[in-house]
């Protein structure tokens, strides 16, 4: 099927996503307050999930002056509890009447290892426990905006990972600045993984899901990369690095392009050369998707 042009998709999203109910985590700043911006510019019912409440309400302040629609809506909630997510599930169900996109934007790149609330690797739970959950817990609105589409913010670190264990993944470890990156591109082929997964179980509920890589994009989450900020503002006027508007621009088209209506488990990258890698061989093996799920359910205690 061919890929929908840039103009293509500016046209297609603003009638797709009118009067939809989508909810972004991670929309303070960056890629999430653009992909938060491209929705409720385009028309849609917007509710974002952020950590820090002061830095919400002024992203709440900026998106209601750009809204076509008064309904623009925030939780606050710490994706790295359990506890906390399972709170701001339950006050989602009490402000959407449904959900048609999701976009699991939130995330963090940690230089040196830190333990969540719940004893696991705190980027880990970040990253992927939380989203996990969340997605989990909003089945139900997603069932009733089907058909509905998840859209998992990944990236191409995730290629670099060789070896995963499904039942060691979630646990602290030892590491310094070099050793994170390991980790975090560890989280987000957890994100590819599920995004596969949810596309084999919920696809014939009306819910399709596909992730994508942003491509190099400057903003905050550089700061935590080692020696990030220095080399992403030596590199940010080449075309290699992306400011966080371009970067969100694959997440709109994966949420409102009515050409990616039913297309699910697919990872699409916005990066230069990208299609010249090779996959992850880890997107070939089904087997360890669905141990990688079932252990994500045994973690966060679904049932």
């Amino acid at each position: 099927m061919t890929e929908p042009t840039r103009n293509q998709e500016a046209e297609n999203r603003p009638s797709a996503l009118k009067g939809t109910y989508c909810l972004v985590t991670g929309a303070t700043s960056g890629i999430g307050k653009e992909i938060a911006r491209g929705l409720v510019t385009a028309g849609a019912h917007l509710l974002f999930v952020c950590r820090d409440r002061t830095r919400g309400e002024a992203t709440l302040a900026e998106l209601n002056r750009c809204s076509r629609d008064p309904f623009v809506r925030m939780v606050v909630a710490d994706l790295s509890s359990l506890l906390e997510v399972r709170r701001a599930a339950e006050e989602i169900h009490r402000h959407l009447p449904r959900l048609d996109v999701l976009v699991n934007n939130a995330g963090t790149h940690d230089l040196r290892p830190a333990v969540s609330a719940d004893g696991f690797d705190r980027m880990i739970a970040t990253n992927h426990l939380g989203p996990f959950l969340l997605t989990n817990l909003l089945t139900d609105l997603l069932e009733l905006g089907a058909p509905s589409r998840i859209v998992m913010v990944a990236s191409e670190a995730h290629r670099s990972v060789v070896h995963i264990d499904p039942r060691t993944f979630a646990d602290p470890g030892s590491y310094g600045p070099v050793g994170s990156l390991s980790v975090y591109a560890r989280s987000k082929l957890l994100n590819v993984l599920v995004t596969q997964e949810i596309a084999r179980r919920w696809t014939t509920r009306g819910i399709t899901a596909n992730a994508f890589c942003p491509g190099l994009v400057s903003t905050g989450l550089t700061r935590n990369i080692p020696m990030g900020s220095t080399l992403f503002s030596l590199a940010e006027r080449s075309p290699l690095v992306r400011n966080a508007r371009e970067g969100a621009e694959q997440a709109l088209c994966l949420a409102g392009d009515p050409r990616f209506t039913g297309r699910s488990g697919g990872f699409y990258s916005t990066t230069p050369g990208a299609v010249l890698l090779p996959p992850s061989i880890h997107r070939f093996r089904p087997g360890l998707q669905r141990a990688v799920w079932e252990r994500s359910e045994e973690l966060v205690a679904l049932p």
